[in-house]
């Protein structure tokens, strides 16, 4: 293996996903985790958005407003709609330009079938669904003692090193892996949705533009795409919610989910639901927030008959409150919780939908 010249390498990019010219939510969230990372690198490390698609230029301003030093547009009819390899080859021929020294992408639909395309005509690794960033050991170890149960022992606190350390689940949640890519770069992963922290907007924000040429034709296309067909129904929007209140087993069936429906109209909040109440059928895999669901934040979570398996905790447990209702006063999500009422679900949140003010 030829070894890379890391000088060579600069800056952090944020592939900034839209999709009929609106930026997706995640696109905000990276741009943040971006400049923070930026920061921390130091020696004029900039945070560069990545725009693709076809007259997009006005969505320049949003990548600046939360925190875009730069932004790179690609511009073609070709890209008006999202194709795997009309996207991969211009970011690609992009990053073999520019060599950024870390690329990011939304482990969305888009995101997860883009980023390994990429990484593989690089030749360079990809760390999937990462939830945690980081560039310092001293950070990393700061993060990995009060979050999870990494082994830090054998790390050095002073170590001037700048790899980025990834961090995702592994082996089903039960435990989170930390991973390095120490002998290539670009640095490339994909984090998921809702478990960064986006920069308050600065609507007055600029910074450089620069409109990249697209080298692009028919031929380097293998589909065609004939048209796109939105789902009739609505999505619960989980990601963008202030206040999640889900349901798990103990609503015991279907009709069990309209007192859950009950108390999130009643507090302005959206309805989610765990794996095992998606798994028996009684509401549509979109609410589903976890490992296998969606990954939230919201300012408040309410787990209704919820157990609390890892996997779950794992989409959850960065709400800034939570709250849980079962009748098993022992298990995992009543000792997560800040505040835990123990009863039956269905006799207590009509309780609270009638206290609530």
């Amino acid at each position: 293996m030829a070894t890379v010249n890391f000088d060579e390498y600069k800056n952090i990019w944020v592939y900034a996903e839209q999709r009929d010219g609106k930026l997706m939510n995640v696109a905000f969230e990276l741009l943040g985790e971006g400049y923070k990372l930026s920061r921390e690198l130091g020696e004029g490390c900039q945070v560069c958005a990545l725009l693709v698609g076809n007259n997009i230029e006005n969505l320049a301003s949003e990548c600046f407003a939360y925190g875009a030093d730069k932004v790179y547009i690609i511009e073609d009819e070709l890209l008006e709609v999202y194709t795997t390899d009309g996207y991969t080859k211009v970011i690609t021929d992009a990053i073999k330009e520019y060599r950024p020294e870390i690329v990011l992408y939304g482990a969305t639909h888009i995101g997860r079938d883009l980023a390994p395309r990429c990484a593989a005509r690089l030749d360079v690794g990809l760390t999937a669904d990462c939830t945690h960033l980081n560039v310092r050991v001293k950070n990393y170890i700061d993060y990995a003692e009060a979050n999870t149960t990494l082994n830090t022992a054998t790390l050095d606190p002073e170590d001037p090193s700048k790899n980025l350390l990834m961090t995702r689940p592994a082996f089903g949640g039960n435990l989170m892996a930390t991973i390095v890519c120490k002998t290539t770069r670009p640095q490339m992963s994909t984090v998921r949705p809702g478990v960064m922290d986006k920069l308050e907007k600065k609507s007055e924000a600029t910074g450089e533009v620069v409109k990249m040429d697209c080298k692009l034709s028919v031929n380097d296309i293998n589909t065609n795409v004939k048209d796109v067909v939105k789902a009739a129904k609505a999505l619960v929007n989980l990601s963008d919610a202030d206040i999640i209140v889900s349901g798990g087993r103990g609503v015991k069936e279907a009709d069990g989910f309209k007192v859950i429906r009950d108390l999130a109209d009643k507090v302005g909040g959206v309805v989610g639901a765990s794996r095992a109440a998606v798994d028996s059928g009684w509401i549509d895999p979109s609410h589903q927030v976890g490992q296998t669901g969606t990954t939230v934040k919201p300012k408040i979570y309410i787990a209704c008959g919820i157990s609390g398996a890892i996997q779950h905790q794992a989409g959850m447990q960065t709400s800034d409150i939570i709250i849980a209702i079962n009748k098993d006063p022992d298990c995992p999500m009543m000792h997560l919780a800040d505040y835990a009422l123990e009863g039956d679900l269905f006799k207590v949140i009509p309780e609270l939908i009638e206290e609530w003010n």
